[in-house]
């Protein structure tokens, strides 16, 4: 008979969110329970794992050293038990199909022509963020995304939809603004946005780091999300290399100006690798018949690199 401790998930999980947030009042309230109840819940879970997870200091909670070996094995516990569910869903569900997409692609036309020839199908979507798409295929949250490269495809079949130039954004009154085309070296000191949680290969494709000579991207402001980097190239603080002349659309004082001498981005349908969904190789038919299309009056923050 083994001697393991039968963890209690729901204890595992309030441990995360104290170890996130490094204070038991914030943790609390981020759970929807009292400050003294969570207290009570990690105390039970240390008894269970006969460790001290964590120390409260004058500026909050830190980790001991147990509970810094136990975080990320938490955070995996936690992950493994959610996709185990997810698949047990799908399994119970086989009719049930979720298309992803990031922000400003469209697949309604894929989507409906999916439903026109698998009535019988529940045909579902869901907007994933930019650096989503590959947990959320492996999580069975979806079951198809729609979304640009670059992306990390181990455990993915990924098929190339189509490709799309590249384009500058910059606001009406920039010095570039008008021009019919512009090249790397007319942006040689001006600086890019940067994202506060890059993903190394996504901020190298977007933001072309290094240049073609080796030498660096210009660094611009710091953002968080799409709106930011709008407003800084508006105020003229910035410009951003984007996947498509109908990004411009999303505010009035900014326009795009075709990118020339780079790789253009391509959009691409990834799945599960070795997923034989029928609905998988159905869904993949009605793209390639009617290619997802850029969104004409949003700004997508997977195509603006945000």
């Amino acid at each position: 008979m083994s001697d393991a401790p039968d963890l209690d998930l729901r204890l595992v999980r309030y441990f995360t969110a104290v170890a996130e947030h490094r204070h038991f009042g914030r943790a609390a309230e981020a759970l929807h329970i009292t400050q003294p109840s969570l207290s009570r819940q990690i105390r039970s879970l240390e008894r269970q794992l006969g460790a001290r997870l964590l120390d409260r200091t004058p500026r909050g909670t830190r980790l001991t050293e147990a509970g810094e070996v136990f975080l990320p094995r938490a955070t995996a516990l936690l992950r493994s038990a959610a996709r185990a569910a997810a698949q047990t869903r799908a399994a119970a569900r086989p009719s049930r199909f979720t298309v992803g997409y990031t922000f400003g692609l469209i697949v309604t036309p894929a989507v409906r022509e999916l439903r026109r020839l698998h009535p019988d199908a529940d045909v579902r979507t869901l907007h994933v963020p930019w650096n989503e798409p590959r947990a959320a295929l492996l999580d069975h949250r979806i079951d198809a995304a729609v979304t640009r490269l670059p992306l990390v495809t181990d455990g993915l079949d990924v098929t190339v939809l189509h490709a799309e130039p590249r384009v500058l954004m910059v606001a009406l009154d920039h010095r570039l603004a008008g021009r019919e085309s512009v090249t790397l070296d007319d942006i040689a000191d001006e600086p890019l946005p940067r994202l506060a949680e890059p993903d190394p290969a996504w901020e190298a494709f977007w933001r072309i780091d290094p240049r073609p000579d080796g030498s660096p991207a210009p660094d611009g402001p710091v953002i968080e999300s799409v709106e930011d980097k709008f407003e800084l190239i508006a105020t003229g603080e910035a410009v951003a290399i984007g996947a498509s002349p109908h990004l411009a659309r999303f505010r009035p004082d900014i326009t795009a100006i075709p990118l020339r001498g780079v790789e253009p981005s391509h959009v691409v349908l990834a799945t599960r690798a070795g997923d034989r969904n029928r609905l998988v190789a159905a869904f993949r038919a009605a793209l390639t018949s009617s290619r997802a299309a850029p969104a004409s009056s949003e700004a997508a923050d997977a195509a603006a690199g945000g």
